[in-house]
């Protein structure tokens, strides 16, 4: 009898490690873009939702390296496209922060949500100042006065970046001009405080209040 639990204990121990062994595997092929390897694994049973140790799955690690086919690939074995990782990302807030438009395209087109709670993609975008994606995400109905977790909306990003551009953008899409984060400060004083003269004098132009 104790022969044979030792037995049992061994093939599970032997199972615990085969199956570590592929969880890294299929990781490092994600990391790696191989795509192949990975479409392997999965035809082999592994989770399409296989996450790494901060949370991130393979669609997250696709998106992030830019690999369209392995992207929709994951998608068509029904790989969760709105999951967040441990820091709130999903894969398409990996994609924006990177300014990659058409993979954006692609994960919105297969209902990824634009508007999170949270830090957003317009949020994101603005904050890594990728005009067209901005652009673009304004176009898809993105809430344009949503808060980040710091209080500031996607026009105070743009104005304490000093980015008229994104500035002009948001408020000719009609954002609001004069809320106020969470410690009162509103986007024309965040540009000012930040010696941002060109925003200043644009928001003053349209009628921003300080």
């Amino acid at each position: 009898m104790r022969n044979k639990l030792i037995l049992i204990a061994s093939i599970l121990s032997l199972a615990g490690n085969v199956q570590a062994g592929a969880y890294d595997d299929i990781l490092a092929a994600a990391n790696g873009d191989q795509s192949e390897v990975v479409v392997d694994f999965l035809k082999r049973g592994m989770d399409v939702n296989t996450a790494d140790q901060s949370g991130s799955t393979l669609l997250m690690i696709a998106a992030r390296n830019g690999n369209i086919d392995l992207v929709q690939t994951l998608l068509s074995n029904r790989a969760s496209i709105n999951r967040r990782n441990r820091h709130g990302d999903t894969a398409l807030l990996m994609t924006v922060i990177k300014g990659d438009l058409e993979m954006s395209r692609l994960l919105i087109e297969k209902g990824a949500e634009i508007n999170l709670d949270g830090w957003n993609a317009l949020h994101y975008a603005v904050f890594g100042e990728h005009l067209e994606l901005a652009r673009f995400l304004v176009a898809k109905k993105a809430k344009l006065d949503a808060r980040a977790p710091n209080g500031q909306t996607a026009l105070m990003l743009a104005a304490k970046a000093g980015n008229l551009d994104l500035v002009q953008l948001l408020v000719d899409a009609d954002a609001d001009m004069d809320l106020a984060d969470y410690t009162n400060t509103t986007a024309i004083q965040l540009a000012r405080r930040h010696t941002h003269t060109a925003v200043v004098n644009y928001l003053k132009k349209v009628g921003a209040v300080e």
